[in-house]
């Protein structure tokens, strides 16, 4: 059976005049015009797009799935703009929902007024007895009730503990175990449809689990991975192997794409984990925390090299990247650069890198996985990032025009619940970044949305992603404002893409834009939202 879909405004940099498209068996088959659509396809079921824009369907690179869907369902903390605030929206949520534990997120004090985050006392004050679990924005450290902490017996001794400050490194994942062994299966799998179901109403039609045995563990992974639902599921598993046969075999327990996504070797900077060279702008006496020494990264990349097997690392300070580049150098030296580029090894976030580290990570094939939103959030001289490190390193974080002009391939995430998944904001934050000199074009970033996602996965066919022929038919339909042909002189500036380029119009991308509201998703000519 074949579908045509006509009377669209179709992002499709090959057929940049084409108004309609046909489906056969989940494949793009041809592009064209409407009325040549018809007279080719006679018998075909036609669908009208009414003036849709049509473009590729997004990838996110770097999602928690269950964790987001418990925050859809849950307590949800980012809105709280102080101490008070937050604890009133806690005590709100508990009152809605009185029995079980308390599970929340996205609490961020680096814009309170308080600048700390809530403390076990200030928890147990109005929840008493409920074990609770608040994770910060960035998910590297928690707020926790003593109920909570009692089920832990040996967290006093692990390291980031603290009686009444919220807990990191060892001490955090020991508690977040803790809270997530008291969801039942039925509220796991809630979570998990929820996260999903709202990734394709974001015209999202595949994500890239990062997990791991300190994030959701082994349990958690099993049961996504074996979850039906429409919107396609790649899985990356955080531990790291010491030789090529242990590679081989967490690839063949956890039938994970690679032993990549979040395995790490630091923390992050708005918990004042993230591994530095020099202190803390804000906190004279840290440079964070190192999880994985150059020995142990050096291992893993060696052992998944040797087997083929995608590696990766979640890095973001600048003495975690050193530590990173260091191994692959020695990785490289022993093995050969074309053995590296081969296996598709990713680092995650990677926010703190040099022109010369680029170009090395350049030479050496290496993806780079990388969030927009983050700087978004957190760039600019007075955010987060300006606090903790100061003045003179906030405009050296997450520099996307120098990775991509050093040859490394980017893919685009939310690390959702860290950030939003709406894609059309990740790409608005890679083209209107607060440092000028990092941004990247809209075009370059609707790229590294779609097709860079797909090559990140391992998907390197040079059509997936795209809507040409041949291509599996992954798109998006949506009510947007598109470039005028008759634009007027300055619509580079104003808009994403000049149609003088002959490249398809973007959506219009400015601070002040609505963003696309999606209409329908399809993956692999199957709809998995909208009609």
């Amino acid at each position: 059976m074949t579908t045509l879909l006509i009377n669209g405004r179709i992002h499709s940099p090959s057929y940049p005049d084409a108004t309609a498209f046909a489906v056969r068996d989940g494949v793009v088959a041809w592009l064209g015009t409407d009325d040549v659509g018809r007279s080719q396809f006679p018998d075909a079921e036609v669908v009208d797009l009414e003036g849709g824009f049509v473009a590729p369907a997004f990838v996110d690179s770097h999602v928690h799935v269950t964790a987001t869907g418990l925050n859809l369902n849950g307590l949800d903390l980012r809105a709280a703009t102080s101490l008070q605030h937050c604890l009133r929206l806690v005590t709100e949520y508990a009152h809605r929902h009185p029995d079980g534990p308390v599970w929340g997120h996205g609490w961020d004090e680096s814009g309170w007024p308080e600048r700390t985050g809530p403390s076990t006392a200030d928890l147990d004050a109005v929840l008493g007895d409920r074990p609770a679990y608040l994770a910060r924005v960035d998910v590297h450290s928690a707020a926790a009730t003593t109920a909570l902490r009692r089920l832990v017996p040996e967290l006093a001794g692990a390291a980031g503990f603290d009686p009444q400050r919220p807990l990191s490194a060892d001490a955090h994942h020991l508690v977040r175990a803790a809270a997530r062994e008291r969801l039942t299966p039925q509220q796991r799998r809630d979570a998990r449809v929820a996260a999903l179901d709202h990734a394709a109403g974001l015209g999202i039609a595949a994500v890239h689990e990062c997990a791991g045995p300190q994030i959701g563990g082994l349990l958690d992974w099993q049961e996504l991975r074996d979850l039906d639902h429409g919107v396609e599921v790649v899985g990356y598993w955080g531990e790291p192997a010491h030789d090529a046969e242990h590679a081989r075999a967490l690839i063949a327990e956890t039938g994970a794409r690679g032993l990549a996504g979040d395995l790490f070797v630091d923390g992050a900077l708005g918990s004042r984990t993230a591994w530095l060279h020099a202190p803390y702008h804000d906190a004279l006496d840290s440079c964070g925390n190192c999880y994985l020494d150059t020995e142990a990264i050096t291992a893993h990349l060696l052992a998944c090299t040797e087997a083929g097997i995608p590696a990766g690392f979640h890095v973001i300070g600048d003495a975690a990247v050193t530590a990173v580049i260091e191994a692959f150098a020695t990785v490289v030296q022993r093995l050969g650069a074309p053995a590296v580029a081969r296996c598709g090894h990713r680092l995650e976030h990677l926010e703190m890198v040099n022109p010369e580290q680029a170009g090395q990570l350049g030479a050496w094939g290496v993806l780079a996985s990388v969030q927009p939103n983050f700087d978004a959030l957190w760039g600019g001289d007075d955010g987060m990032y300006a606090q903790r490190l100061g003045p003179d390193r906030v405009h050296q974080l997450n520099p996307f025009a120098l990775l991509a002009s050093e040859g490394v391939p980017l893919a685009f995430g939310s690390d959702t619940p860290v950030t939003s998944m709406n894609p059309w904001q990740t790409v608005r934050a890679a083209v209107l970044h607060r440092t000028a000199a990092s941004a990247i074009s809209a075009r370059a970033a609707f790229a590294a949305a779609t097709r860079g996602g797909w090559r990140a996965g391992g998907v390197r066919d040079g059509a997936t992603g795209t809507l040409t022929p041949g291509a599996a038919a992954s798109y998006a339909v949506w009510d947007a404002d598109t470039l005028e042909v008759s634009a007027p002189a300055n619509a580079v500036q104003r808009w994403s893409t000049d149609p003088r380029s002959r490249v398809p119009a973007l959506p219009r991308l400015a601070a002040d834009a609505e963003l696309p509201r999606c209409r329908q998703t399809v993956h692999r000519g199957a709809v998995i939202h909208g009609r």
